[in-house]
């Protein structure tokens, strides 16, 4: 019977494998209410429906939206996700449920890469893309069905969209909403749609033991590894999930495990140590859903896999298998300080909202253990009920413009959930001021419209802008893409001597920004060999992510008519050039060398200094820095050497002194003033002699 059934899709049989993965979905719990749902997504135009992680409701429900009737044939639905790794994971895994090819009928966008065709009816995509989608098409006419996924998580970009589709569905009654979240907000989301539709899907969670640390734990990395040691010589078979706070972190972590697992010898199973973080390259994340390894022999001890991730694994995606979770109680977030412009991912306590889903992980197919490493009292009392809203703790640059852009001048007013602190807000419409996208009555300038075509950071999109008008586009749209990658410098715990030495052979004497451009070009003149890569400790995924990068924002430049030109290799402008249009984007992020030989931030008064990973062979006057690190001490880091009359010429309107701070910067630049106007005075007498 099944050989002859047709796929509506591709008009094809289905396949067998279809079939199997069939009898799957019907024993997730979101199945069992699949006509409740329908019913309940015809009769409402908007529909709150909350369901645990695992209940199915990411895969299942955008494919039962695509079977209800009265909504077009078939209607085209568009599932936003909060992080990237979800959209491309969730998307193949539906593609494959649906028996049809990713990219065609079901596909994803993300950030710098769009996997999606004219074919596509369920296109699965990050929260700011569709955001990007609704400044081309206000309406989002494109969608019979929107599913805003994950919204618990409240990004940014998810925020915006709500109060932005409130807006849209009052003017579009075919259009519906579905928001789908996995906690217990789901009154407060009801009140901010006007008493939405509730639905609640039931999880399938097995009964998790929560134990806790007697005493807090001095270092939380060395307790995680210890306890995943603990775990894997003393509990039954099963995979262990640990949360940790980023990259590099969980990259330590696993080879940490591997070695301590393989001192005890081959008296206990076998284990895979797999990493889960956004930057990991779509192969590599596929790993955590391979099964444990096979024992090493007959009758052995089975083998146990150990997923080490970072909040990803918290709620976006659902790892089979899992019966342990380690909770150290740490991640890391976006934390922004509008007084001094600071913007950084710090390492803090999660809130109890997060601490209950990481330990949810451990009950998806047996009866689970969930190891808190803090004590009871430490969770009832420092845990925050929930995580902040990330629009209350960002840097709102790119969200107004993107907001003027579409046309909302009224921000204050703007139909947020959580609004933002009204600093944040001024500092947000002071910075696009400065850059020239908002003139002075916070109207969208004609530069402005095209910063906002750009998906980067206001002050990259102006840099990109200018760089023709330096002559040197293509060293800045190069510049732009490795600033938008992954770091490409590796330097391994084992080989850092061998790391710096191949760092220095790019290193550029006037900085970091250069340094970059110097590793592009020897990457395209190997060839993107990856064998060079590994030769050079270069980070081979990052320079590709690179190269895509910079593809687009050509197909960018050039839709928007903006010249592609370099300077002169040879000519002595050619670097000078470079950092002026490095310096017309980033000129609110210099420092200056002060008497003591540290750095201070100009205007914001900030003591920092140069992060120990700069190029630098010497301590220039003035630098532009790309981040600022909050750790122990203050670090700048990638820093580029430039010069203080740049600052005079570039953005006269910024460095006006008379409200400008005291110091020793101010003193500089009240020299550079003079110099200049003495040289304008010598001009006019020059052309008057003339």
């Amino acid at each position: 019977m099944h050989s002859t059934e047709m796929n509506r899709w591709t008009g094809m049989p289905y396949s067998v494998r279809y079939f199997e993965i069939l009898e799957k979905r019907k024993t997730l719990p979101v199945w069992l209410q699949k006509d409740e749902f329908l019913e309940a997504l015809m009769a409402n135009q908007i529909l709150i429906l909350v369901g645990e992680t695992g209940s199915g409701k990411t895969t299942q429900i955008p494919q039962f939206v695509l079977e209800a009737e009265d909504l077009g044939n078939p209607p085209a639905v568009a599932c936003t996700q909060p992080r990237r790794v979800a959209a491309m994971s969730v998307s193949r895994r539906v593609a494959e449920e649906m028996d049809v090819t990713i990219g065609e009928e079901v596909g994803y966008t993300i950030r710098f890469e769009d996997c999606s065709s004219q074919k596509t009816v369920l296109k699965y995509l990050t929260d700011g893309m569709l955001l990007r989608e609704a400044m081309a098409d206000p309406l989002l006419e494109r969608y019979k069905v929107i599913i805003l996924d994950e919204a618990h998580e409240r990004t940014l970009a998810t925020d915006v969209l709500f109060g932005l589709l409130k807006e849209v569905l009052r003017k579009r009654s075919d259009l519906k909403l579905v928001v789908m979240s996995a906690t217990l907000e789901a009154e407060k989301f009801q009140d901010y749609f006007n008493g939405a539709t509730l639905m609640k899907v039931p999880g399938r969670l097995h009964p998790v033991e929560i134990l806790y640390t007697s005493e807090p734990e001095v270092d939380y990395l060395e307790a995680a590894i210890r306890t995943v040691v603990q775990i894997h010589m003393s509990e039954p078979p099963g995979d262990i999930l640990l949360f940790l706070t980023g990259e590099e972190e969980i990259e330590d972590a696993c080879r940490k495990i591997r070695k301590e697992i393989n001192d005890l010898g081959d008296q206990f199973g076998p284990v895979k140590a797999v990493p889960l973080y956004s930057s990991l390259p779509p192969a590599m994340q596929q790993k955590i859903f391979e099964p444990a390894p096979a024992p090493l022999r007959v009758g052995g001890l089975p083998g146990r896999k150990i997923v080490v991730s970072t909040n990803i694994a918290e709620t976006s995606l659902t790892i089979d298998g899992i019966v342990y979770v380690i909770d150290p109680g740490f991640s890391k977030q976006k934390v922004y300080n509008p007084q001094v412009r600071v913007e950084s991912l710090l390492v803090t306590p999660i809130s109890k909202a997060s601490a209950h889903q990481r330990s949810g992980r451990a009950g998806r197919t047996r009866p689970g253990k969930c190891f808190r490493l803090y004590t009871e009292k430490s969770f009832s009392i420092d845990l925050e009920p929930q995580t902040y809203p990330e629009i209350q703790r960002s840097n709102l640059a790119n969200t107004v413009l993107i907001l003027k852009k579409l046309g909302i001048d009224d921000l204050v007013h703007f139909d947020f959930m959580d609004p933002p602190a009204p600093d944040t807000l001024i500092r947000a419409l002071e910075v696009l001021n400065y850059l020239g996208a908002l003139d002075d009555d916070g109207n969208l300038t004609k530069l402005g419209e095209i910063m906002s075509e750009f998906p980067l950071d206001p002050q990259m999109s102006k840099m990109l802008i200018v760089s023709p008008g330096f002559n040197c586009s293509h060293e800045i749209l190069t510049i732009s893409a490795m600033l938008s990658a992954p770091p490409c410098f590796n330097r391994p715990k084992d080989a850092q001597k061998a790391a710096d030495d191949a760092k220095a052979r790019f290193s550029h004497i006037d900085g970091d920004h250069l340094t970059l451009l110097n590793v592009y070009h020897a990457y395209k003149q190997n060839n993107e060999d990856t064998s060079w890569c590994f030769d050079n400790f270069i980070n081979p995924r990052a320079m590709k992510t690179a190269v895509n990068v910079r593809q687009q924002l050509v197909r960018i430049m050039a839709r928007l008519n903006l010249k592609l030109c370099s300077p002169n290799f040879n000519s002595r402008a050619y670097f000078i050039n470079i950092r002026k249009a490095l310096l017309s984007g980033y000129f609110m992020q210099v420092a200056h060398l002060e008497n003591k030989g540290d750095y201070m931030t100009v205007k914001d008064n900030q003591s920092v200094h140069l992060h120990p990973s700069n190029c630098l062979d010497h301590t220039p006057e003035w630098v532009i820095y790309n981040e600022y690190v909050l750790t122990s001490r203050n670090f700048i880091r990638t820093v580029t050497d430039v010069r203080g009359e740049w600052l005079v010429d570039i953005a006269p309107h910024y460095y006006d002194l008379s409200n400008f701070p005291s110091g020793e910067a101010k003193r500089v630049l009240e020299r550079l003033y003079a110099m200049r106007q003495r040289e304008k005075e010598v001009g006019k007498i020059r052309n008057r002699v003339k």
